[in-house]
């Protein structure tokens, strides 16, 4: 007679190991009951390791990217570890490459759409053996006439940019500007309204605006307005490799466009729980 496996059973066996109810409850089952001998036999099934190991914050890893032979498109990848000791690892950096091939080949910008099948067993089996919690993250895909890439030398940030002439040194130019200024737009208009009723605010709120006729206060919002674009707009940079240059500059006398630009820094918005290690210890020890 099969033993009745109750709800309070269930959730003890899940805050035990971290596994999902349907998990824990056939375990049980499987254990007639006995929560002991539950733990034991997914622990013996490793599924246990991978799933602890999902409640940890990935916020490490690399990115990576990949431009088509003619240059019309490519796309940038994202994949987070827990550490860079692990985003080094060779075995790591062999599932990003296999990541990145299969989003190239099918212009894929889905994680999930992308991950089912092949490469989700492959990622569970990458957390199984190196023992930290690997996951892609985002995947973006940028098609033009003339796509350039860039990548930091540690792999930590990467920009595609699509021009719309030019030869792809300048666009490779312009990708390693992005990488190191990080611009928020390619050009002023492409700046979203809510970010400049948010300056202006900030700019009203100034001391010296105080007391200022509205005529006068109306002029120098704009021309702090202008600088704020100039400051944030790729095409109104100058020229990390050549700041008496403009980036549109630059793009302009290669007698090409700036298109569009997308850039990818690992671990970018993530929040990473500051953990005392003190109470991490006094944690692992309950």
């Amino acid at each position: 007679m099969a033993a009745k496996i109750s709800a309070s059973m269930v959730k003890e066996l899940r805050e035990r190991t971290g596994l999902g109810m349907l998990e824990c409850k056939k375990a049980l089952g499987e254990a007639e009951g006995d929560i002991e001998l539950a733990i034991e036999n997914l622990r013996k099934s490793s599924g246990m390791k991978a799933a602890k190991k999902a409640g940890r914050t990935a916020a490490d890893g690399v990115v990576a990217v990949k431009v088509a032979d003619d240059n019309s498109y490519g796309v940038l990848v994202e994949v987070n570890s827990e550490t860079d000791f692990v985003a080094r690892d060779d075995n790591f950096l062999k599932f990003v490459d296999s990541v990145v091939e299969a989003a190239f080949a099918a212009k894929q910008t889905d994680v999930a759409a992308l991950m089912a099948g092949e490469l989700e067993s492959a990622r569970e089996a990458l957390v199984q053996k190196i023992g930290e919690n690997i996951g892609v993250r985002r995947i973006a895909v940028l098609e033009g006439a003339n796509i350039g890439a860039y990548v930091h030398s540690n792999n930590k940030i990467a920009v595609l940019t699509a021009l719309t002439g030019g030869d792809n040194e300048v666009a490779r130019d312009v990708s390693m500007h992005v990488a190191a200024v990080n611009p928020r737009v390619a050009k002023p208009e492409d700046m979203p309204e809510e970010v400049l009723t948010k300056e202006k605010e900030i700019i009203l709120a100034q001391p010296d605006m105080a007391g200022k006729p509205a005529e006068i206060a109306e002029k120098m919002i704009g021309g702090r307005i202008k600088k704020f674009l100039a400051e944030n707009s790729l095409v109104e940079q100058p020229f990390v490799k050549n700041p008496e240059v403009k980036v549109g500059q630059l793009v302009k006398d290669a007698g090409a466009d700036l298109q569009a630009f997308i850039r990818f820094e690992v671990g970018e918005g993530i929040e990473v729980e500051k953990v005392d290690f003190a109470d991490e210890v006094a944690a692992a020890l309950k």
